[in-house]
């Protein structure tokens, strides 16, 4: 199993999660979250006066997928949260040990 966690813009998140339910993905979490890549912030002007904005705002994409579904999820949140444009985020994957369905106290594939 292995565990993807994808930073992107906020207003892709709906595109992201339809093309993840169309891949075969049965859950996900989204936390809404702050940071700075090589984009380093932006200024903007609010009545007259200038502000850095340091951390810009991002969602963070948290599912769990055994490991013949990463491939494909990864493709489609790749296409469905790339705009072209700096910022469009990151994708990180790491290896899922053990899984446990707190309800009913299945454990590994069966409680994704």
């Amino acid at each position: 199993m292995k565990k993807i966690e994808a930073i992107i813009k906020p207003f892709k998140l709906e595109d992201v999660r339809e093309a993840l339910s169309e891949a075969g993905a049965s859950g996900l979490t989204v936390t809404e979250v702050k940071g700075f890549g090589r984009q380093k912030g932006h200024t903007e002007l609010y009545r007259g006066a200038e502000y850095v904005i340091d951390f810009l705002p991002k969602v963070k994409i948290e599912l769990v997928v055994p490991e013949d579904m990463l491939d494909r999820c990864l493709d489609v949140i790749v296409a469905a949260a790339r705009t072209g444009k700096i910022g469009d985020g990151k994708i990180f994957v790491t290896n899922v040990e053990q899984v446990i369905r707190i309800r009913t106290g299945e454990h590994g594939p069966e409680a994704i």
